[in-house]
């Protein structure tokens, strides 16, 4: 094992930690830190997916425990995006332009969520369920950027069911991490996943996010307050915005 596998395991536990305790997985964030180790790009993406698929269902099962997926409100979202999904982690590629365009809305976003902080509880009182043809649209949409991008999609949902009003801030943690499993098998399907030959390190990569998962798993749906989970968000966001931007 190289001081490589063993720096990633470190990054990876971490990124785990910070992205489960909002609903999210961390493609970005593990995608992120193999580029930083200059892993070869074709294996970063199906990496990063599976990494994902494994926090996610790490995620869904502490969240639904948790009373707070909710699953019919959630299938709309997933109708729309797992098919884009798979569409466009198949056949289609990442313009530079359009990476650039999300990392401006991510780090607006990211802006927004933390000057609001203060303000959750009025926000969550307005919450209300979006009707199952713009949800559906919308989960289009940010499938086809997750396709694009080998993320699961949780970066896009969550500030968006957080400023349509759409979800409470841990239902959208909720949404978010059903979301992002079913976007992320979606994207490994398409990148033909039976073909791909993982590295030697992916067991030690996969005990560091299950124990990243379970910590930021833990932390969001019990420990901390919601003020807390939006600015965890907003700094998640500016990660993933400044990923999108310069890689």
């Amino acid at each position: 094992m190289s001081l490589t596998d063993i720096g990633l395991a470190a990054l990876f536990l971490f990124i785990a930690i910070a992205y489960a305790s909002v609903g999210h997985a961390g493609a970005s964030g593990y995608i992120a830190a193999m580029s930083l180790f200059g892993l070869a790009p074709t294996s970063i993406r199906p990496v990063a997916l599976a990494l994902n698929v494994l926090v996610a269902s790490i995620g869904v099962w502490r969240f639904h425990r948790a009373g707070l997926i909710d699953w019919k409100r959630l299938l709309p979202f997933v109708l729309g995006s797992m098919p884009a999904a798979f569409l466009a982690a198949r056949f289609l590629h990442s313009p530079a332009l359009i990476k650039r365009v999300l990392a401006a809305v991510l780090l607006f976003a990211a802006i927004q969520l933390w000057r609001t902080a203060s303000g959750a509880i009025r926000d969550d009182a307005s919450a209300r369920v979006p009707h199952p043809l713009l949800a559906g649209s919308a989960g289009a949409l940010i499938g086809v950027v997750s396709g694009l991008t080998g993320t699961g999609g949780a970066i896009f949902l969550t500030p968006l069911l957080l400023f349509a009003h759409w979800a409470k801030t841990r239902e959208a943690s909720g949404l978010s991490v059903g979301f992002v499993l079913a976007n992320s098998l979606a994207g490994l399907a398409g990148l033909n996943a039976a073909a791909i030959t993982f590295p030697a390190s992916m067991p030690i990569w996969f005990t560091a996010v299950a124990i990243g998962a379970f910590i930021g798993a833990r932390l969001g749906t019990s420990k901390l307050p919601v003020p807390v989970l939006k600015r965890v968000l907003a700094i998640v966001l500016v990660i993933a915005s400044g990923k999108l931007a310069f890689t």
